[in-house]
């Protein structure tokens, strides 16, 4: 309680001028959203005027209309397809994260420091040098075209993994856990009842990282899927042409296709917070 209220006295003691500085970056990061919104409410032309228009027009729906009806762009089953992978990745990635983070973290076996420096030592391979064997890997498997082939390779990450270990070194102490095994708890109920929950606000953060980063995928997607089964990022780009590109369009498919991210950012937004306070509290 002392603390909180230290922490407080010291949040109404920030200068003015800190607030002033904290709306200006609010407002420049959300700008380009709202312009986007702005665009994909107009006409085509819209774009070229000087100045640019700032206002909300009345054609967002004939815009998104638009982009539904490109039968090329296939942007409802893009959509759908982000939802499905990003979801799937981003539970798998949270869950194999946690799991070997508190192995690497809390328990004791040959060869750990070994393992965790492979783990780590894999994070410092480019993508791009995996894209031409991963796409010979799946057409062995012959996942090409397939949901498959932009989910499963992606169900673990190191960077994951060090990220839960690091949390789990400070956020769970041995002395829990040891008196977790004294009631009679096994390995896998130590993980699920105790150390899962005192991860929870690194694994709110993993998790959203993880949704953003598959949801934004381009490269392994289009490179693998078709145009039949695309995901949103293809669809998106798909709706442009090499001579001429229709932004109104494109900005209203892209509109619809932020909406998952705030959704998804409410729901972890919370507990994001909760640890960052933590860390504050901590420091």
């Amino acid at each position: 309680m002392t603390t909180i209220s230290a922490g407080s006295r010291r949040l109404w003691r920030t200068s003015p001028l800190t607030y002033i500085a904290l709306i200006l970056a609010v407002l420049s990061s959300l700008y380009p959203l709202y312009y986007m919104f702005v665009i994909a409410t107009r006409s085509n032309d819209a774009i070229n005027d000087t100045p640019p228009p700032f206002t909300p027009a009345g054609a967002f729906g004939h815009n998104l209309g638009r982009a539904l009806d490109n039968e090329t762009a296939n942007l409802l089953q893009g959509v759908i397809n982000s939802i499905l992978v990003s979801s799937v990745v981003t539970v798998s990635v949270v869950l194999t994260g946690s799991l070997a983070g508190f192995a690497f973290a809390k328990l004791r076996f040959r060869g750990r420091n070994a393992l965790l420096l492979f783990v780590v030592g894999t994070m410092m391979v480019p993508t791009q040098l995996g894209i031409i064997p991963l796409w010979s890997l799946m057409q062995d498997f012959g996942w090409y075209d397939s949901l498959l082939a932009v989910t499963v390779p992606f169900m673990t990450s190191a960077f994951g993994v060090f990220m839960m270990r690091q949390y789990a070194s400070s956020a769970v102490s041995d002395e829990l856990i040891e008196a977790a095994r004294i009631d009679g708890c096994s390995t896998w109920r130590v993980y699920w009842n105790v150390v899962l929950p005192a991860l929870r606000p690194a694994a709110a953060v993993l998790g959203l990282l993880t949704f953003m980063q598959t949801w934004n995928e381009f490269v392994w997607p289009f490179a693998i899927l078709s145009s039949e089964n695309p995901t949103l990022q293809v669809s998106l780009a798909t709706l442009s042409y090499a001579y001429y590109t229709d932004y109104s369009m494109v900005f209203a498919a892209t509109a619809v296709g932020t909406v998952p991210l705030i959704v998804v950012f409410i729901l972890f937004g919370r507990q994001i917070i909760g640890g960052i306070m933590e860390g504050a509290v901590k420091a």
